[in-house]
């Protein structure tokens, strides 16, 4: 499994967290997933999928709507659940500029 962004909402008793991941899906398009994780256990962690959301268009959206839905699905800890905006991965670094291109004499010029 690769790296998850998640952010932690909430923390149970027994040490369980409740975390919100964000992902942005393209053509801007936002989504979170819910996630239940166990304590950590030599650099593993035990988690299990809460819930899938939809695609919203914004990020807030689509984090607002997660954080309505772990109220719903766990109402004795909504009190203290943390409210969006939650962590969200900006993806790889785009340079907002042209690439230079080198010429075939190795001199750079603007592409």
């Amino acid at each position: 499994m690769g790296r998850l962004n998640a952010d932690p909402i909430a923390t149970f008793p027994d040490g369980w967290q409740l975390l919100v991941s964000t992902a942005y899906c393209g053509e801007g398009q936002f989504v979170c997933e819910l996630y239940m994780a166990g304590v950590e256990q030599k650099e593993r962690r035990d988690l299990r999928v809460v819930s899938s959301l939809p695609e919203a268009p914004t990020c807030l959206q689509a984090q607002t709507s997660a954080y309505t839905q772990a109220r719903h699905l766990y109402p004795g800890m909504a009190e203290g659940m943390k409210q969006p905006p939650y962590l969200i991965w900006s993806g790889p670094s785009v340079p907002s500029f042209e690439p230079e291109e080198r010429s075939r004499n190795g001199h750079r010029r603007r592409g």
